[in-house]
């Protein structure tokens, strides 16, 4: 009698030993299959970026019941690829990629919108040069990268200052080869963002020319997501937006962490990312009424300029995030 209850003992330890652990396998692994699993596409130090490094934004979402996924990308057309073929849900991306795309027949919409970065985005030139305004850039050739904010940040600075696009000459370039060229005297200026002005600023002897401030371009981030995700996930769409703005918040109220992070991902100074965090603020709301004007004038523009061939609707391309 004592031999069998010994072994029962036995088998029931073993059955209590293997359930826990299997429910701690489960917890280390994630495969939890309750939790509906959100991919988010990402470039460095953007907003995304920032929620991923603090790590608050993922413990949230999974409370919901949902497991966060976060896919880095080098720029915004590999990015907004993944977007279309399914392979991430969420893309973050600058003002204008999203208007290019919906151009060209892509079904996404747009779920919200960060706070302006227009003091750290600009057109560039050496503080030695002769150009001392917009106008004084005629004639002369000025590196850009098509299709990205500094597309339209360009376009926009030639319009207000009276100018025709073909006042100038375009030398499209990708941000580093723009470095180079703008460094050794192969362009007399560049447009683009941070933080590459605030490096070509404390760098290589560069000035802002001039700014997107004045309405030339708020150049804001943007969320996107294809119009059948979005629809079918209002709730996460609510919820990304109110855990992003907490993380947005978080990271006005302390630069010091922050640009101790930024500097270590970006591989830069903390006086280049100083620089560049101390001149903007961040947030993350819904779409509202001036987002979709800034973002349609964008799309008026580019179609003036030939840049798409099809008129865009941005209001008709705002999805309804609806209530957490």
């Amino acid at each position: 009698m004592k031999q069998r209850w010994r072994k029962f003992s036995l088998l029931a330890l073993l059955i209590v030993w293997i359930s826990v652990a299997y429910y701690g396998y489960q917890q280390v692994n994630g495969e939890s299959t309750t939790l509906t699993t959100i991919t988010l596409g990402y470039q460095k130090a953007d907003p995304f970026d920032i929620a991923r490094q603090r790590g608050v934004f993922a413990k949230k979402m999974k409370a919901k019941g949902y497991k966060i996924v976060w896919k880095q990308f080098q720029d915004g057309a590999a990015e907004l690829q993944a977007l279309k073929s399914g392979s991430i849900d969420y893309a973050r991306l600058g003002d204008t990629p999203g208007i290019v795309n919906l151009a060209a027949g892509a079904d996404f919409v747009y779920v919200a919108a960060g706070s302006t970065k227009s003091n750290g985005s600009g057109v560039l030139v050496k503080k030695t040069s002769s150009i001392k305004s917009i106008k004084d850039l005629k004639g002369k050739r000025v590196a850009y990268t098509k299709g990205t904010s500094s597309n339209y940040l360009l376009l926009s600075a030639l319009k207000k200052a009276g100018m025709k696009s073909s006042d100038i000459t375009w030398v499209n370039l990708d941000n580093s080869a723009a470095s180079v060229a703008f460094n050794k005297g192969k362009v007399d200026a560049w447009a683009t963002w941070d933080p590459m002005t605030s490096t070509a600023e404390l760098t290589q002897d560069a000035t802002l020319l001039v700014t997107g401030n004045n309405g030339i371009s708020n150049n804001r981030d943007y969320v996107l997501s294809t119009s059948t995700f979005a629809s079918n996930n209002k709730e996460v769409s609510s919820l990304l937006i109110e855990y992003l703005q907490d993380d947005m918040e978080w990271a006005n109220q302390y630069h010091a962490k922050l640009i101790k992070m930024l500097s270590k991902s970006l591989n830069l100074s903390t006086k280049v990312v100083t620089r560049m965090v101390e001149r903007r603020t961040y947030a993350m709301t819904a779409m509202n009424s001036t987002t979709i004007k800034e973002e349609q004038n964008v799309a008026d523009l580019f179609y003036e300029e030939g840049l798409i061939k099809k008129k865009v609707d941005v209001k008709s391309a705002v999805a309804d995030v609806g209530d957490k």
